[in-house]
C-alpha cells in the first residue's frame, strides 16, 4: 500500500494510536518508528548520503521533512575508518563562511523538504522498519512484565505443542516449558488452560524467553502458600523441597509459632491440603518433614520413613554414611533409589546407606587390620594391639605423636609404658621414611619435589613410580593425570589411573599441588596462588536457624528434579528397593 507523507495529517497519529493499542506499547515508540520509515524512503528518494530526518508532531499529525548541513572545521578528521567526509551534509568552515558571516563550528544549515509519494519499494521499506521497532518494543515490553516474577505460578493457556515443548499464552507474553520441565505423562493441548511456574526470564537475540516449569521444587512450594494460609503468612517456612516430579517429593517445613505443628498445619485436615497439591501435581506423593538446624537429625528426618540407627558426616566431603536396620535397608534406599536420592537433594549432603551387619563386618575388619599393624610396628602381643585400638588409635602415626599422658591413661598402663610404645612407634616411622627416601632416590626423584608444598615420601615414590621425576615434570602434570580419569579410545571410555590416584586427592587439593610446583619451577608468581577464604562471620538471625527460603528454591532448585508423599502417607506404603 502506497503511502503519502501530503495525506490527512491525522492519518499518521490514528495508524500509531492503533498499533500501540493493538501491541501494548507506547504511542510514542511507533511514531518514532514512523519518523525512521518515512526518514529512510526520503533518503532513497534523494540520495542515502543527505542528513534527512521526519519529525512528526505529536498532537497536530503535521510531518515536517528538512534536510540538514552541519558545518565542520577545516582540519575535521573522521573518528573512525569506516566515516570520511561528507559534503552534501557537511561544509568547511572556510567554505561557509564565504557565504555566511555568522558561520561557526556546529552550526547547521536546514532546508525543508516537500511532501512526496512513497514508491512500493519505500513502503516495503517503512513497514519493515515500522514492524522491526514494534517487535522490539514488544519484547521489551515482555522482558519488563516478567523479569521481576521469576518464583511466581501464573495462569495460562496453551498456545500450541512443539516437540514436547509447550508454548504458554501468558495475556501480555508467551512462555516455554521444555519437555523435562513438565510433569511426565502429563498432556496438553491447544486451548487447555495451565497453570506453570516461572523459573526464568532470559533475554535474548529473539526476544525474552520466559521458562516455565510443572516440575521445578518451587512450583509445589508455591502451591503449599496458596493452599495453607499459615505458609502464604510466613508463619510456617519451607525450608527446602525435592522432586521426581509425577512420583514423588519431599519437603522440610518449620514454624516459627511454638504453638503450630508445621507438618499437620500443611496436611489439613484428613489430608485436606496437601490433597489439593497432589491432585495438581497428577497424584505426586508428598513427603512433609521437619526442618532441623541440626544436621544428624535433619538427615534422619528426610530419610522417613526408613529408621536410622547412626549417622557418621563427613564435613569435608559433605558425605554422610548413614547406618540402617539390615530389615530397613529396602525402605531407605527406595523405589530405584528414589528415597535416598530425594533425602540428598533435600539435605545437600551425598548420603551412603550402609546395614547394620555390615557396618559390624567393617568394623570388625578395620579392628583386625589395625591390630595387626600394630603387632607388626611396636613389636607387641595380640592383646596390647587390641587395647590401642579400642582406645581409638588407628595409625602408628595416632600413637607416635600424641600426648604421652593419653597413652599412660589406658588401664594397665604406665608412663614408662608409653614412652616405650611411642618411642616403637618413631622408630618405625623413622625405618618406613628411610625405605621410602631410598627408593624415591632409586627412581631417581629429584629432592626439589619433595620440597613442593604437599609432597609426601609416599608422593614422592609414587610420582617415581609413574615416570615423574623433576620439580617440571610435576608442574606440566593435569589434574587428571594425578586424580586419574576416562577417555575415549576406540569409541570406548576408558579409565586412565593417575599417578597419585591412590591417595584420593580433592580435585582442589590435585589443582592446588600443580600450581605449588609451578611456582617452584618458577613458571608462575606465589601471587597467583588461591587464596584461603576468610572463617564465615555468621550472624546472629542465621545461628538461630533463620535461613533464607529463596536459597533454597534458586537455581540450585534446577537440580532436585523429584517427587514425593504427604508424610502420613509415606509410612502406609513401604517401598522396595
Amino acid at each position: 500500500m502506497a503511502v503519502g507523507v501530503s495525506a490527512n495529517r491525522l492519518e499518521l497519529l490514528q495508524i500509531a494510536d492503533a498499533v500501540a493499542r493493538e501491541k501494548n506499547i507506547d504511542k510514542e515508540i511507533v511514531i518514532e518508528a514512523i519518523e525512521e520509515a518515512i526518514q529512510k524512503g526520503a533518503k532513497a528518494r534523494y540520495g542515502a548520503h543527505h542528513d534527512i530526518r521526519a519529525k512528526i508532531d505529536h498532537k497536530t499529525g503535521e510531518l515536517a521533512l528538512t534536510r540538514h548541513v552541519t558545518i565542520v572545521a577545516d582540519d575535521w578528521q573522521p573518528e573512525d575508518e569506516l566515516e570520511e567526509f561528507n559534503d552534501s551534509a557537511m561544509v568547511r568552515l572556510t567554505d561557509a563562511s564565504k557565504r555566511d558571516p555568522e558561520a561557526e563550528v556546529g552550526k547547521e544549515y536546514v532546508e525543508h523538504l516537500p511532501p512526496f509519494e512513497f514508491g512500493r519499494v519505500q513502503t516495503q521499506m517503512a513497514r519493515q522498519v515500522v514492524t522491526g521497532k514494534v517487535r522490539e518494543a514488544e519484547r521489551a515490553n515482555q522482558y519488563e512484565e516478567f523479569k521481576d516474577r521469576v518464583g511466581e505460578i501464573v495462569n495460562g493457556t496453551v498456545k500450541r505443542v512443539e516437540y514436547g515443548n509447550t508454548i504458554v499464552d501468558l495475556g501480555r507474553g508467551e512462555g516455554i516449558m521444555r519437555r523435562n520441565d513438565s510433569i511426565p505423562r502429563e498432556v496438553f493441548n491447544i486451548g487447555d488452560r495451565i497453570r506453570t511456574y516461572i523459573y526464568d526470564v532470559r533475554p535474548e537475540a529473539k526476544g525474552p524467553q520466559v521458562m516455565l516449569s510443572r516440575s521445578h521444587p518451587g512450583f509445589m512450594a508455591k502451591l503449599f502458600a496458596q493452599e495453607v494460609p499459615e505458609v502464604y503468612d510466613g508463619v510456617i517456612e519451607i525450608r527446602a523441597a525435592a522432586r521426581d516430579a509425577g512420583s514423588r517429593a519431599k519437603m522440610a517445613v518449620l514454624s516459627n509459632d511454638s504453638s503450630i505443628d508445621p507438618v499437620g498445619a500443611c496436611v489439613g485436615m484428613r489430608g485436606s491440603r496437601v490433597q489439593a497439591v497432589v491432585a495438581e501435581l497428577q497424584g505426586e506423593k508428598i513427603d512433609i518433614i521437619q526442618w532441623n538446624n541440626d544436621e544428624p537429625t535433619f538427615i534422619v528426618n528426610a530419610l522417613a520413613p526408613a529408621e536410622v540407627s547412626k549417622v557418621v558426616l563427613d564435613e569435608e566431603a559433605d558425605r554422610v554414611e548413614v547406618v540402617v536396620p539390615d530389615e530397613q535397608l529396602s525402605l531407605a534406599i527406595g523405589r530405584r533409589g528414589q528415597n535416598v536420592r530425594l533425602a540428598s537433594q533435600l539435605t545437600g549432603w551425598q548420603i551412603d546407606i550402609i546395614t547394620e551387619s555390615q557396618d559390624s563386618e567393617r568394623r570388625q575388619r578395620e579392628f583386625t587390620e589395625r591390630t595387626a599393624l600394630f603387632q607388626e610396628a611396636l613389636d607387641v602381643d595380640e592383646v596390647i594391639a587390641q587395647l590401642l585400638v579400642t582406645e581409638g588409635f588407628a595409625t602408628v602415626e595416632d600413637l607416635a605423636f600424641v600426648e604421652a599422658y593419653e597413652i599412660s591413661e589406658i588401664e594397665g598402663f604406665d608412663e614408662d609404658t608409653a614412652e616405650e610404645l611411642q618411642a616403637r612407634a618413631r622408630d618405625f616411622l623413622d625405618r618406613k621414611a628411610a625405605e621410602l627416601d631410598a627408593k624415591r632416590t632409586e627412581l631417581g626423584v629429584e629432592d626439589g619435589v619433595l620440597e613442593v608444598p604437599g609432597v609426601t615420601l609416599a608422593m614422592a615414590v609414587a610420582l617415581g613410580e609413574g615416570g615423574v621425576k623433576t620439580v617440571e615434570d610435576l608442574a606440566d602434570l593435569a589434574t587428571d593425570e594425578i586424580r586419574g580419569g576416562f577417555e575415549v579410545r576406540g569409541g570406548e571410555r576408558v579409565k586412565v589411573p593417575g599417578v597419585l590416584e591412590s591417595f584420593n586427592l580433592a580435585q582442589e587439593d590435585a589443582e592446588l599441588l600443580i600450581l605449588q610446583a609451578r611456582v617452584a619451577a618458577g613458571w608462575i608468581d606465589a601471587s597467583e596462588l588461591p587464596q584461603p577464604e576468610p572463617e564465615p562471620e555468621y550472624e546472629e538471625e542465621f545461628a538461630e536457624g533463620e535461613y533464607d527460603a529463596d536459597a533454597v528454591f534458586g537455581d540450585a532448585g534446577d537440580a532436585t528434579d523429584g517427587d514425593a508423599e504427604a508424610s502420613e502417607e509415606a509410612a502406609d506404603e513401604p517401598e522396595n528397593a
